[in-house]
């Protein structure tokens, strides 16, 4: 009698249990959890609004990998909503994107906003050089602070394979630790330098990092409409950034460190970040799904990050004093030629 070894997908089609592809059935758990951890999200910033929900799914997910652990049953779901839901998420943002409420903002305020993102992304990577940290770092860190904090990071990341969950983590604290430190006192900064409201909505918008961060300030100090769609030109330039790095490491030929790879110029997902702003700026999508966006964006995002942050080593983190350092000078960069091109232009 001889016998044949089988390999769990080689069952004869009678044998698949029903329901269809046995990979979507590995990610339930992991999408469940994923489900959970944004409900959570949604009630913390319900009642705590500094907090967005992609902020406290991402450290959601790392308090529960370093405090319980993740299982193999949670890890096929949670890679999925890590990259998957990741990309869907950032396609939806284009549709929050109205360019041409951006353009009435005016030249000038386009230019504040062009130049500080600019600014901030090309000497930030440069710094973090000098300060000795990892390319991965440097860049994640330019990225979130220069466009839209965490879902900045997480598109940078899935577009270039040089960078870490602990990179991604150390510039994720970056982006929680300084932007939550502006919403008390970049208002505070303003009324002393005699900023007019105009100028105020503006500054918080070209120089804050997280959209929810930004909100918060402009509802507290009536620039609320400023200070969002200011912040939302900023969130533009995140596919013509994304697609610039993309396109420097095709030409040199690597990504990783030993290893050889040639990334898309413009990845797919960014490519249909760029398609929804377009259909945005038709008019053609309905009020009703311009309205409902930018809660649908939130959740996917938060559930991507929750399935991001469970991949973060908090030991690691603690000892990242250089990051918390390049962010506070990147922070302070933004700041500063946000600032004086406010004071010159608006």
């Amino acid at each position: 009698m001889t016998f044949t070894a089988r390999l769990p997908h080689d069952r004869p089609p009678g044998d698949r249990p029903l329901g269809g592809d046995p990979s979507s059935e590995r990610r339930l758990p992991g999408v469940g959890a994923a489900a959970v951890a944004v409900v959570f999200a949604l009630v913390v910033n319900h009642f705590v609004p500094i907090l967005s929900p992609a902020v406290v799914a991402v450290v959601s997910g790392a308090a529960l990998a370093n405090l319980v652990g993740v299982g193999e049953r949670l890890k096929p779901g949670l890679r999925f909503v890590a990259k998957r839901v990741l990309r869907t998420a950032i396609v939806l943002l284009g549709l929050q994107i109205a360019v041409p409420q951006v353009l009435a903002l005016g030249w000038r305020t386009v230019a504040v906003v062009v130049l500080a993102t600019g600014v901030t992304f090309t000497l930030t990577p440069l710094i973090g050089r000098r300060l000795g940290l990892s390319p991965g770092t440097s860049l994640l860190v330019a990225t979130g602070v220069s466009i839209c904090g965490a879902a900045a990071i997480a598109a940078m990341r899935e577009s270039t394979d040089d960078s870490s969950d602990d990179d991604a983590a150390s510039a994720l604290s970056v982006v929680v630790l300084y932007g939550t430190t502006a919403i008390a006192l970049l208002p505070l900064a303003a009324s002393w330098l005699g900023l007019s409201p105009t100028q105020l909505g503006v500054w918080a918008g070209a120089a804050v990092h997280e959209v929810a961060q930004v909100a918060a300030i402009g509802a507290a100090s009536g620039v609320l409409v400023t200070a969002v769609t200011v912040k939302l030109g900023r969130v533009i330039l995140l596919a013509p950034i994304v697609a610039l790095t993309s396109y420097r490491r095709r030409h040199a030929g690597t990504d990783a460190p030993g290893r050889t790879k040639r990334p898309p110029i413009i990845p797919l997902f960014v490519a249909g970040f760029l398609a929804m702003v377009a259909l945005r700026g038709t008019g053609l999508v309905p009020g009703a799904v311009t309205t409902a966006i930018p809660q649908v964006t939130n959740i996917l995002m938060a559930a991507a990050l929750f399935g991001l942050g469970t991949g973060i080593d908090a030991r690691i983190l603690v000892k990242g004093g250089r990051a918390l350092l390049l962010g506070a000078i990147a922070t302070g960069l933004v700041g500063a030629v946000s600032l004086a091109g406010v004071m010159l232009l608006v």
